[in-house]
């Protein structure tokens, strides 16, 4: 049993990446690698989108955990194979180790999505729920790990791993011709280091630039450091890169291949996961989102580079879902919430939904509340939720209840 990876940096190399290609070929899905006309406008880059969401599990994971197991001695394969994470890894290693009757054990975090618990059991795997985070899980795992004498697969800082997620970099040289920009999301760093292995060996003039989420910028703090370095835990809409500590053996690749890294907020995440859901009908989770969070946000230094983006994960919680569309509703004035006061006599709702009605807005929701506090005896409050039409709509809608002398405030 090895924890921490026996692997290091040397052994990740353009040949080792194509060797994993090769091994991997047969059983994972060349995605899709296209322009879209309408990021590429808002970004100011020519971008093209990595759909590696659309991997048999969800998520560009499958690539790194298959190239593992195929790599594994025949004594390692009989002991049965554990690791931990918090979700895509997590269904890579069930998926592909139990599709080769091997017993697979997968430790994940208590506060784990639900879709990605039900989905790793769904694949086969035995599911142990424990600690508040990656890393009390990948403790928790690292000791079953011994008890047991399973075969630890760790989730990023392995170099048969990072191979196996570098096959991305080489099917970006031969989707975009000319490419000159690759952005990655970056959580412990598997992903970006194998990525970042296959493009600059191959075309060192290639930008590669790394996002993390600003909550969870644990490989930039490494990078500072010049060493990994444990940082405070934090929950993020990206949960499938928070990683509180880069790894040891990703570190020195980040800091050999990777030209930038920068972080983006909560808002920006949720932003673009709203973005490719409208835009282009591409399903994201956080972690997911985050490079094409980084260009629309502009904060890379990259200028008019014809850039690819990975959309690498969309195993998103549907009622997170659910809440980011609201907000993302809201923001772009296309939901109103308002709490109105009226006089508590017949016929008062009456007028107050013939202003709305006539002003164009659609109430998709409505609560009526007689008790509330703050309300004079005699009046009532309702709160309302509008679809309306963007900013300049809910600035006319609020104008013509004040000028009704509706007493009325915005609920966010």
């Amino acid at each position: 049993m090895t924890g921490a990876s026996t692997t290091n940096a040397a052994t990740v190399t353009l040949a080792a990446i194509q060797q994993a290609r090769e091994r991997i070929r047969e059983f994972i899905y060349q995605s899709p690698c296209q322009v879209s006309a309408d990021l590429s406008a808002m970004t100011g880059h020519e971008t093209f989108l990595k759909l590696d969401n659309l991997q048999r599990t969800g998520a560009f994971k499958e690539r790194g955990a298959l190239n593992k197991i195929l790599t594994l001695g025949d004594d390692e394969k009989r002991r049965g194979v554990i690791t931990a994470s918090a979700g895509n890894h997590a269904q890579a290693v069930a998926y592909h180790a139990c599709a080769r009757d091997l017993r697979a054990q997968i430790v994940m975090p208590m506060m784990t999505p639900l879709v990605k618990v039900a989905a790793t059991k769904g694949f086969g795997a035995e599911v142990v729920l424990h600690g508040a985070n990656y890393d009390e899980a990948y403790a928790f795992a690292l000791q079953s790990c011994a008890e047991q004498g399973m075969t630890f697969l760790h989730p990023f800082d392995d170099a048969e791993v990072i191979n196996g997620q570098g096959s991305i970099g080489l099917e970006l040289l031969e989707q975009v011709p000319g490419l000159e920009a690759v952005v990655v999301p970056i959580g412990g760093g598997g992903l970006i280091s194998g990525v970042a292995c296959a493009i600059k060996e191959s075309n060192p003039k290639i930008r590669v630039v790394g996002v993390q989420t600003e909550r969870l910028p644990s490989m930039l703090r490494a990078t500072e450091a010049g060493h990994p370095v444990t940082i405070p835990a934090s929950a993020t809409v990206a949960d499938g890169i928070a990683v509180r500590r880069a790894g040891d053996v990703t570190l020195p690749l980040v800091q050999l291949y990777v030209d930038e890294i920068v972080t983006v907020d909560e808002e920006e995440i949720a932003n673009a996961i709203l973005v490719l859901l409208e835009k282009e009908k591409t399903l994201a989770e956080g972690a997911g989102a985050v490079a094409i969070a980084s260009l629309l946000q502009h904060k890379t230094s990259l200028s008019g580079k014809k850039t690819a983006a990975l959309v690498c994960g969309g195993n998103i919680d549907v009622s997170l879902l659910a809440k980011i569309i609201e907000r993302g509703l809201a923001k772009d004035g296309r939901r109103l919430r308002l709490r109105i006061h009226l006089t508590d006599r017949p016929g008062a709702l009456h007028q107050l939904t013939k202003i709305i009605a006539d002003l164009r807005a659609n109430i998709v929701e409505t609560q009526y509340d007689r008790t509330y506090y703050g309300v004079n005896l005699g009046d009532t409050a309702i709160d309302l939720s509008m679809e309306t039409r963007g900013p300049e709509h809910i600035a006319k809608i609020l104008d013509e209840l004040t000028a009704a002398e509706y007493r009325h405030e915005r609920i966010e």
